[in-house]
């Protein structure tokens, strides 16, 4: 199967590290003009370095409605176009899990905004320019605690993971008869973060021994096997694909 995006305009959230870094890379390396945002500048300088120069970066905070739909005008006007939107930012945002009885206000809202809010701004200030090409695609990172319970012990990862997959269902419909698809990536455990890194480690041997015992291919995933459904999700194999979420967890 080979897989182009000469041309093409695609945009990653969430693109400092880990998947959003990986994803970067081989949209790039299949000739795409990768745009890329995150809030840790140093890390996204990074990305922009490693990817290289179809790749530019920007600081954005994905839960600003203003300023995402500031980056998104600044990446269309560069090329005339907005073919793909991954939404790829989210996380726990260093938080741990504690009983619901614990939980801050801020907490959960920071939460909720960062890994499903977000998302909905980012396709809001997209869709204009993907229904005037009559053409998109739109693919959400979600996570396998969307699909049942979160491994973090987090009620609001759990719960705006799960909400996101319910808005791509949505907007699937709601976008689909302008040409525009709208899939959901749900990944397994991937060690591609310090917060994800530090969850390993709080596992212990036994703890890691038994996470890897209950995966079919007995192996944690990698930011490309991610990045490689993505791609799939964004090519014209995926064509007739919409509302999906597909997971991408080694077999559960």
């Amino acid at each position: 199967m080979q897989i182009d995006f000469g041309g093409r305009t695609v945009l990653v959230t969430g693109a400092a590290h880990g998947l959003g870094r990986a994803m970067a890379g081989a949209f790039a390396a299949r000739g795409a003009t990768v745009y890329v945002c995150d809030v840790v500048e140093e890390e996204l300088v990074r990305t922009v370095d490693v990817v290289g120069e179809r790749c530019h970066g920007m600081l954005v905070d994905v839960t600003d409605r203003r300023a995402v739909g500031q980056w998104v005008d600044s990446a269309a006007s560069m090329t005339g176009r907005v073919d793909v939107l991954v939404n790829n930012a989210g996380g726990v945002l260093g938080q741990v899990g504690r009983p619901l009885e614990e939980v801050a206000t801020e907490e959960w809202q920071a939460i909720v905004a960062v890994n499903q809010t977000a998302s909905f701004w980012t396709t809001q200030a997209v869709a204009p320019h993907m229904k005037r090409a009559r053409y998109g695609r739109v693919v959400n990172i979600s996570s396998g605690a969307g699909l049942g319970v979160s491994l973090t012990g987090i009620q609001a990862y759990a719960s705006a993971k799960a909400g996101q997959i319910g808005l791509t269902r949505q907007l699937a419909h709601e976008l689909g008869p302008f040409g525009i698809t709208v899939n959901n990536i749900a990944p397994g455990f991937v060690r591609s973060n310090v917060n994800t890194e530090k969850q390993w480690d709080s596992y212990g041997p036994e703890g890691q021994e038994d996470l890897i015992s209950r995966i079919a291919l007995r192996r944690l995933g990698t930011p490309a096997d991610i990045a490689h459904a993505v791609l799939f999700f964004a090519s014209e194999y995926a064509g007739w694909i919409t509302g999906a979420v597909l997971r991408v967890d080694g077999g559960r």
